[in-house]
């Protein structure tokens, strides 16, 4: 399951809507990339989102 390890941000349901408004369930999943950063001096790996990932490089 994708899952941000930072915010906990996990995948969302509802529905998807055609022309004439029926509905059909949906997933929206958060875009989770792998990245290395630096923790402590360490290099770790670790699976964040987009919006986390953006928020970190504000910070450096």
């Amino acid at each position: 399951m994708a899952k941000c390890e930072t915010c906990g941000k996990i995948p969302m349901f509802g529905n998807r809507r055609s022309h004439s408004l029926r509905a059909s369930r949906r997933e929206f999943k958060p875009n989770i990339q792998r990245i290395s950063v630096y923790e402590n001096g360490q290099r770790v790996s670790k699976n964040l989102c987009a919006k986390c990932i953006k928020a970190l490089s504000k910070l450096n």
